[in-house]
């Protein structure tokens, strides 16, 4: 399968990321989507990614573009750097995805790109450009300036606090030790890797899950806290080193800063909508790039998030030592600082406490052909006799379906099933929302097995 846009870049396998494909992504871009003042590239650390940046960025020079080298840095913090110098970006990683795949996000010097200029870059494809070649420099203070913004926010809100890396591969390693420590915390660095190890913090592994409890239980840490690979989605775990979902740190992170509106995709946790403090909770297709749109559509004090924990900010927020400006990309340093510093009074477990009752599960089928899962999520949308024989394996009646993104399906004492295949991998994404964590993971354990069985395996 070629590489193709899906819900957050261009991505493929690193075979197919050819000198070829890469140079005419990069060339659609630049003739279809606003650039600015030229065109800043970083990378994640997987092993391709530094060739790639060396690629995109011969490209961009080629087509007269300026480029900034920025090297290895965390998304938002690249993202932050194009959009202060009013010039466009390109990401180099494949976020929480294996090693052998890769993949570009692409930037206007307004921020992401948005499905629109997905379509234009595409139709753009095959395109030349010629003029006068552009200059090629280096920029080696783009993650330090991003650490800066949440200094000058938080000051010293985290002093006192013992809080652990999970450094594993993620590109903003040292800058989130740094950080911490500049903030008042103590940092205990753990799992170190000079491989690289995809980690997905929408659907952690079981292994880590262990991992992440054993050194809470050796570290006395009040969380432990990291990133995936290229650092715009957080992982949180509290003091017994449980995972806090993405979907839930977003409702604390949104509540602490005193978000009037919250954007989030269909996927994300309902919660959110029983907290009085919101006025109005929009849901999105899954993907940045949608949430960033419907953001956009939603005047006032206005965030968003993501299941996997990403968050943008809409508006100009304060923290307890200054102001905190937008930043309309997906980051996962916020969500981070912002719970801590508002754990610090009591405890991430006691603020999870706080919310609504909503607990939600989600794991995902790997390796399974995108054509066989969409073709079984189509049989449980159309066939409403297979979707109750597949209801009933669960113990349960359809109170409502939304196709919004995949089909999620109400049941009607309470549980939230939802499955999608995903838009840039060989795997099925599941769902589960409950009343408790337990019926929550039992439920989704066992539609796990009745999906896998649907597709043979």
């Amino acid at each position: 399968m070629p590489p193709k846009f899906g819900t957050s870049g261009l991505r493929g396998l690193v075979t197919e990321l050819t000198p070829e494909c890469i140079d005419r992504h990069v060339t659609a871009f630049i003739a279809s989507c606003p650039v600015g003042t030229g065109l800043f590239i970083g990378h994640d650390l997987r092993p391709s990614s530094p060739d790639i940046a060396v690629i995109v960025a011969r490209s961009a020079q080629e087509a007269g573009l300026d480029v900034t080298m920025c090297g290895a840095v965390p998304t938002p913090a690249l993202a932050l750097a194009a959009m202060e110098a009013g010039a466009a970006a390109v990401m180099i990683t494949g976020s929480h995805i294996p090693a052998d795949r890769n993949g570009l996000k692409f930037y206007t010097p307004e921020g992401e790109i948005t499905k629109a200029h997905e379509a234009a870059i595409v139709a753009s494809l095959g395109k030349q450009l010629s003029g006068a070649a552009g200059v090629i420099r280096d920029d080696s203070a783009v993650g330090a300036n991003y650490l800066a913004r949440y200094t000058h926010a938080y000051g010293e809100a985290l002093t006192g606090m013992r809080i652990g890396v999970y450094a594993h591969s993620a590109v903003g390693r040292s800058g989130l030790e740094e950080l911490l420590k500049a903030l008042g915390a103590q940092v205990v660095t753990l799992g170190w890797s000079d491989t690289f190890i995809p980690v997905d913090t929408e659907a952690v592994a079981p292994a880590l899950s262990a991992q992440l409890r054993q050194w809470a239980k050796e570290h006395e840490c009040a969380a432990i806290v990291s990133t995936d690979g290229d650092g715009d989605r957080p992982l949180l775990a509290d003091a017994n080193g449980e995972v806090i979902p993405g979907d839930i740190l977003g409702q604390i992170t949104a509540q602490v800063l005193g978000a009037e509106n919250v954007v989030t995709p269909v996927s994300s946790n309902t919660g959110v909508d029983r907290m009085p403090c919101f006025s109005k909770v929009v849901r999105t297709k899954i993907g940045s790039p949608f949430v960033i749109a419907g953001m956009e559509e939603t005047p006032g004090d206005t965030v968003g998030y993501e299941a996997n924990g990403g968050f943008l900010l809409g508006f100009a927020a304060a923290g307890p030592n200054g102001g905190l400006p937008p930043l309309m990309t997906r980051d996962a340093v916020l969500p981070i600082i912002a719970v801590l510093a508002a754990a610090r009074a009591t405890s991430v477990s006691g603020l999870v406490a706080q919310l609504p009752a909503r607990f939600t599960a989600a794991d995902r089928l790997q390796d399974v052909p995108t054509e066989d899962t969409q073709a079984l999520v189509q049989q449980l949308t159309k066939d409403a006799t297979v979707r109750a024989a597949f209801l009933a394996d669960l113990g349960g009646e359809a109170d409502g379906v939304d196709l919004t993104d995949g089909l999620r399906i109400s049941l009607q004492d309470g549980r939230i099933v939802h499955l999608r295949p995903s838009g840039n991998a060989p795997e099925l994404r599941l769902y589960v929302e409950a009343d408790s964590v337990i019926l929550a993971q039992s439920t989704l354990s066992d539609a796990l097995g009745i999906v896998s069985q649907h597709l043979g395996r």
